[in-house]
């Protein structure tokens, strides 16, 4: 029977156990330019531990594709070299890194958009709720421009482009995020997609951009290098499908059929958890949902704790468990959940923007 620490084959990567580091937007990138810098190589190589997996933050494909302040990109030169350093240190603890390609669509700000355009989506469809602007204010959501046909090819080659730039900056592999509310999910779900063209209308063609950049980057990497994060059941940033599991599990099933390294999913209960203390009650697991439709390695996330864990994962319903919260706050995690050592508890206060204080200032065990 598994454990939390029995070894797990990821793609070409024996983890040495299966305690994952989510990605968690953390808003420390040094502007201008959203570049990687010391502090965050420090604080990925606090995280790492040998044959274990980080999957660094969301990343911005390119310009347009950000939606918060102070968030790190993936499609400048600069931005490559600043990821190298983060590379570098995991890889001098014998860490594995992923990093997690991210274009927000709508849940975007006009501050952010290059010539201060309107974000992009699907359709134009405005969220609820407030964006958080490039000054850090908070304002109200603007209604997007719906992408014309003829420009999501640039969006599939970004995301091709910025496989390629992960590469170069020496990630291990790369996630494609089509969770939370943002643009894979955007096009996906059809309250925020009335399109009428090939990626709009059935299921097919709503998944067909969250393929068609899978694939994409799987032409980079190989496909056992590259994972997706799906939230089939969450309300993060105004999301939400009247039917999630009839979508889904085709969903499921497609990406089932292109040999991932991984499927990365967010239990409903943990929806929207970065923004506020969850723990949404009466919803479905996501792994026991969509364990028997997965051909390959599956990752669970939301609201774990070491105990929770470590059932998941004996009773079959997950390969690995991600962690978020636990991990900002406890750099050495994975030991103390092995040796049942007390976790220091996080600052909710410091989770975005800010330098040292809640990012690479919590003890570790015996410090």
């Amino acid at each position: 029977m598994s454990s939390l620490f029995s070894p797990l084959q990821i793609g070409p990567y024996r983890l040495a156990h299966r305690v994952v580091m989510a990605p968690l937007t953390r808003m420390r990138a040094t502007r201008p330019g959203d570049v990687p810098s010391a502090l965050n190589a420090l604080y990925y190589g606090q995280r790492a531990s040998r044959g274990g997996l980080i999957i660094a933050e969301g990343s911005q494909i390119s310009r347009s594709a950000q939606g918060m302040p102070a968030t790190p990109g993936i499609y400048s030169a600069e931005q490559i070299a600043g990821w190298k350093a983060v590379t570098h240190a995991v890889h001098a603890k014998g860490g594995i890194i992923f990093l997690q390609l991210w274009h927000v669509g709508r849940i975007s700000h006009s501050s952010h958009q290059p010539g201060g355009g309107l974000p992009v989506a699907p359709s134009a469809v405005r969220p609820a709720g407030e964006a958080f602007t490039a000054t850090f204010e908070r304002k109200p959501f603007e209604t997007p421009r719906a992408l014309e046909t003829d420009e999501i090819q640039a969006v599939i080659d970004s995301y091709r482009q910025a496989a390629r730039n992960a590469r170069e900056a020496g990630f291990d592999g790369v996630e494609i995020h089509g969770a939370n509310g943002y643009l894979l999910e955007q096009f996906l779900q059809s309250r925020t997609n009335r399109r009428t063209d090939a990626y709009g209308g059935s299921i097919e063609n709503r998944m067909r951009l969250l393929v068609e950049a899978t694939q994409a980057a799987a032409e980079v990497w190989g496909a056992d290098r590259v994972g997706v994060r799906l939230s089939p059941f969450g309300v993060a940033n105004d999301s939400g499908e009247a039917e999630p599991l009839v979508l889904y599990s085709r969903v499921v099933e497609a990406l089932g059929t292109l040999g991932l390294a991984y499927l990365h999913l967010i239990e409903p209960r943990a929806s929207g958890a970065g923004q506020a203390e969850v723990d949404h009650q009466g919803v479905p697991s996501a792994a026991e949902t969509f364990r028997p439709i997965w051909p390959g390695v599956l990752i669970t996330a939301g609201n774990f704790r070491g105990d929770t864990a470590e059932a998941a994962i004996a009773a079959g319903q997950a390969d690995a468990v991600a962690f978020g919260r636990l991990f900002i706050a406890n750099p050495d995690l994975p030991e103390r959940l092995r040796s049942g050592a007390a976790l220091t508890p996080y600052n909710r206060g410091t989770f975005y923007g800010g330098t040292e204080a809640g990012y690479t200032d919590y003890p570790f065990l015996g410090v």
